[in-house]
C-alpha cells in the first residue's frame, strides 16, 4: 500500500470505486479504518485531549461505508464521535466552533467535483483545515499502523449538523439585510433557482432561501446522488454553469445559484442568464467587502485578469494581491497579510473557492452566498439589481486555457527550466513586460500591436502539467501572442503544447 499516493495537496483523495479503466480502487474501506486511528494519533500528537471527531459525508456512494470505517477506527483509538449524514465541508469546520458543545476536530468524506469513483477526506480543528505537512504526518502514522486500542469504546452518537448550519445561514441574512418591513423574509418577493448537482448542496434551498420568503421553484438536481446523472457538480464546469444560466431563463428566476458537490465553492447567476463566476464573482464579492473595510486588500490566485485588478484598485480603492493557486495558499497569505499589519477580509480563487476573515478564513460556497444575499435583499428593496455593483468591471474580449502536458520524470524540474529559459528570452521582446511581483510562475504582460493582454505559464499544483492562460482585449489578440509563444516552447520538446503539432 502507498500511502503517500491518498494525499492531494492538503486533502486525502483516492479511487474508491471500480469501473473506471485505468484507475485502481485504493481508498477501501479497510484504508479508512486505519485513518481513523491514524487522524486519532495525530490529534493526540497535538495535544488535544478529551478526542471528539464529528464526521460527514457528500452524496458520493462509497461514503457511507468509508465512513462507517473511518469512525471504527476513531472509536478505536478512544475518540468520541458523532455521525453528521449528509453534511458540507464547511459544516463540518463550523463541528469545531459552535457554541455548546464544540467537538475537537471535523472530518469531510468528499472528492469534491471528482467523479463518481473517487472520494478522500479533508480534515479540520477550529484554527481551520489542515495543511499539507499535517496530511503527510497523518498518512506516515496510517503507514507504520502501530496503533494500542483505547479502553472502553464509546457507541457512535447522530449529530445533525446541517439543521443547525443551515439556520445560522438563515439568521445571518436576516440580521444583516435589517429589512424592518419584512425582516423574517428579507427575500420576499425574490425567485431563486438553486442548482445542488446532485451533491450536498439541496437543503440550502429548502433550509436557507425558502425561511427567507424566496421562491425557490426554479431549483433542480437538489436530490442527493452519487452517480452526479444530471451534470458535474462544479462552478468550473461549461456544461454545469449552462444548466444553471438555461433554467434561470426557463423560471425566469431573479437569480441563479450553483454549488460543487461538498459546498465550499459556489457562483451564481444573474436573472439575464449570464454567470457571474470567476472574476465577476471575485469582483461582485470584493466590491460588498471593500464597502465594509474600505483600502483593505483583497488576495486572489495567480489567473486572475488586468481587468480585475483595474477594478479592485481603481474603482473600488482597494488592493489587489495577485498570489498563487490553491485555496490552501490563497488563506494562508490572507493570515500572512493581517498577522504583518496588512488589512484583508477577502481570500478568493477564480474556482469558487472563496474565505472571508469575518468567517474564520474558512472557504465556504453557501457563505458567500449568504454574503450576496444580503445584498441582493437590500438592492431589490432599493429596485436596484446585484450586478449593478460590478457594473464597472471590464471584461478581456478573448482568453483561452492551455495545458501542456510535461513528458519528463522529473516534470517539476523540467517546468522550472522552461520557466527560467522562457523569462530570460521574453525580456528581449519588444511590446512584452515580465510581470514583476509575480508569485507563481511566468507572467507576461503582452502590449504589441493588436495583443492587448497578459499571459501566464505555471506549474500544476498537482499535476505534470504547466497550464498556460492568455487573456486579450483586443479580438484575435490571444492568437497572436499564442503564435509567438509557440516559436519560443518549440525548444523544449518534451513539453507538449496541443496547438504546436
Amino acid at each position: 500500500m502507498n500511502w503517500k499516493k491518498l494525499q492531494n495537496g492538503s486533502d486525502i483523495r483516492g479511487v474508491a470505486l471500480e469501473g473506471v479503466k485505468g484507475e485502481a480502487v485504493n481508498l477501501t474501506p479497510e484504508v479508512a479504518y486505519v485513518l481513523g486511528k491514524a487522524f486519532a494519533g495525530w490529534l493526540i500528537r497535538q495535544d488535544y485531549t478529551d478526542l471528539s471527531v464529528a464526521v460527514g459525508t457528500d452524496s458520493r456512494i462509497s461514503g457511507p461505508e468509508l465512513k462507517k470505517a473511518f469512525m471504527e477506527g476513531l472509536c478505536e483509538a478512544g475518540a468520541r464521535v458523532f455521525d453528521c449524514g449528509l453534511a458540507s465541508t464547511p459544516a463540518m469546520f463550523m463541528a469545531t466552533v459552535y457554541g455548546g458543545q464544540p467537538v475537537t476536530a471535523g472530518v469531510m468524506i468528499t472528492a469534491s467535483h471528482l467523479p463518481y469513483n473517487r472520494n478522500g477526506f479533508k480534515f479540520f480543528t477550529a484554527s481551520g483545515g489542515l495543511d499539507k505537512k499535517d496530511i503527510s504526518e497523518i498518512l506516515s502514522i496510517a503507514e507504520a499502523n502501530d496503533f494500542s486500542p483505547a479502553d472502553g469504546i464509546v457507541p457512535v452518537e447522530s449529530l445533525n449538523l446541517i439543521d443547525v448550519y443551515a439556520a445560522g445561514l438563515v439568521e445571518y441574512v436576516r440580521r444583516q439585510a435589517n429589512i424592518q418591513s419584512h425582516y423574517d423574509q428579507p427575500l420576499q418577493g425574490l425567485k431563486i433557482s438553486v442548482d445542488a448537482g446532485n451533491g450536498a448542496g439541496g437543503f440550502f434551498a429548502s433550509q436557507v432561501l425558502i425561511p427567507l420568503g424566496a421562491d425557490t421553484s426554479g431549483s433542480q438536481f437538489l436530490e442527493p446522488d452519487g452517480h452526479f446523472p444530471n451534470h458535474v457538480p462544479n462552478p468550473e464546469d461549461k456544461d454545469a454553469m449552462q444548466s444553471i444560466c438555461d433554467a434561470v431563463v426557463r423560471e425566469k428566476a431573479d437569480l441563479g445559484i450553483i454549488f460543487d458537490t461538498d459546498v465550499d465553492r459556489s457562483a451564481i447567476v444573474d436573472g439575464q442568464g449570464n454567470p457571474v463566476n470567476r472574476n465577476a464573482l471575485i469582483a461582485l464579492i470584493s466590491a460588498v467587502v471593500l464597502a465594509e473595510h474600505p483600502g483593505s486588500t483583497i488576495v486572489t490566485d495567480s489567473i486572475t485578469s488586468e481587468g480585475l485588478t483595474s477594478f479592485i484598485e481603481n474603482d473600488l480603492k482597494g488592493k489587489h494581491h495577485r498570489f498563487q493557486r490553491g485555496y490552501k495558499n490563497v488563506i494562508n497569505e490572507a493570515l500572512r497579510c493581517n498577522k504583518e499589519g496588512e488589512e484583508c477580509w477577502l481570500a478568493i480563487e477564480t474556482s469558487g473557492h472563496a474565505a472571508l476573515k469575518e468567517n474564520y478564513f474558512l472557504d465556504d460556497g453557501a457563505y458567500l452566498v449568504a454574503k450576496l444575499l444580503v445584498e441582493l435583499a437590500k438592492l431589490h428593496h432599493r429596485g436596484r439589481q446585484l450586478t449593478h455593483l460590478i457594473a464597472g468591471l471590464k471584461h478581456p474580449a478573448e482568453s483561452r486555457e492551455i495545458r501542456c502536458s510535461i513528458e519528463d520524470e522529473n516534470a517539476a524540474d523540467y517546468g522550472r527550466k522552461v520557466l527560467a529559459v522562457l523569462e530570460k528570452e521574453v525580456r528581449g521582446y519588444k511590446g512584452w513586460e515580465v510581470v514583476s511581483p509575480n508569485y507563481e510562475g511566468l507572467r507576461v504582460r503582452c502590449t504589441a500591436p493588436g495583443e492587448q493582454g497578459w499571459f501566464l505559464l505555471r506549474l500544476s499544483l498537482h499535476d505534470p502539467v504547466m497550464p498556460l492562460n492568455i487573456e486579450s482585449d483586443m479580438p484575435g489578440g490571444v492568437e497572436l501572442i499564442l503564435s509567438k509563444l509557440k516559436v519560443l516552447l518549440q525548444q523544449f520538446h518534451r513539453l507538449k503544447l496541443p496547438l504546436l503539432s
